[in-house]
């Protein structure tokens, strides 16, 4: 039996409540210090995140920014997304990973949603990685940066006081009264013309952006990242 869809996304307004309490008791750092001033000239842009960290990012948005977000269409999707509204991030129902097998997924939808949401203003956030392979950046996001001409930015929030399950993609969940860093990689940019080659490269650049990115995060915290040996794993 389903769980009822009002439930799932009382779930999620309980979370979004949860996150409140713990932005109000956390300090955040942002890495680097002109964080915001750099993504400016850039906006909107692709936001890039790996699984795990999903959880994470509404605590770095301000309340002037706009935001969309790819999430999926699973009952855990609908209090995710449920919790994103809440925090005025504009969910777009879908699934990404591999552009060949999004048409079984919702994927062309999400994907033009995504676009759409882009020529509106609204960066885009979603996860690089593919589903069930952890740390393992998927075709899909440097497809959508190709097609908008928009520059992908590697992203991360994390705590050093935190929850992190054991599960395929080490999923974290912050605790109140920690401190938190808010890190951004450099742009990863994709011509309109790229061939499977630039969009090869792009897609290892994501990946190696994100890695940097995470580490960077930890490091200022003065921990490891949990989740660094996944792709090794996989």
């Amino acid at each position: 039996m389903r769980t009822p869809r009002w439930a799932l996304r009382a779930l999620g307004r309980g979370f979004a409540a949860y996150l409140r309490l713990v932005r109000r008791t956390s300090r955040m750092t942002l890495d680097p210090p002109d964080l915001f001033d750099r993504l400016e000239p850039d906006w909107p842009f692709v936001c890039a995140l790996w699984h795990g960290q999903h959880f994470m990012i509404p605590l770095g948005k301000r309340p002037q920014d706009r935001y969309a977000v790819l999430i999926s269409r699973s009952d855990d999707g609908e209090i995710n997304a449920a919790a994103c509204e809440a925090f005025d991030i504009r969910p777009v129902r879908a699934s990404g990973g591999d552009p060949r097998k999004m048409r079984k997924r919702g994927g062309v939808y999400g994907l033009r949603e995504m676009l759409r949401a882009l020529e509106q203003g609204d960066s885009v956030t979603l996860t690089a990685d593919i589903p069930k392979r952890a740390r393992v950046a998927g075709l899909g996001i440097v497809t959508l940066a190709r097609l908008s001409g928009r520059p992908i930015y590697p992203c991360t929030v994390v705590s050093n006081r935190r929850v992190t399950l054991g599960n395929w993609d080490r999923t974290t969940v912050a605790l109140p009264f920690g401190r938190l860093v808010l890190a951004v990689g450099e742009p990863v940019r994709v011509a309109r013309d790229a061939d499977e080659a630039a969009l090869e490269r792009a897609r290892l650049a994501v990946q190696a952006g994100l890695d940097e990115v995470h580490a960077r995060a930890y490091g200022i915290l003065g921990l490891a990242d949990p989740g660094a040996r996944l792709r090794d794993a996989a």
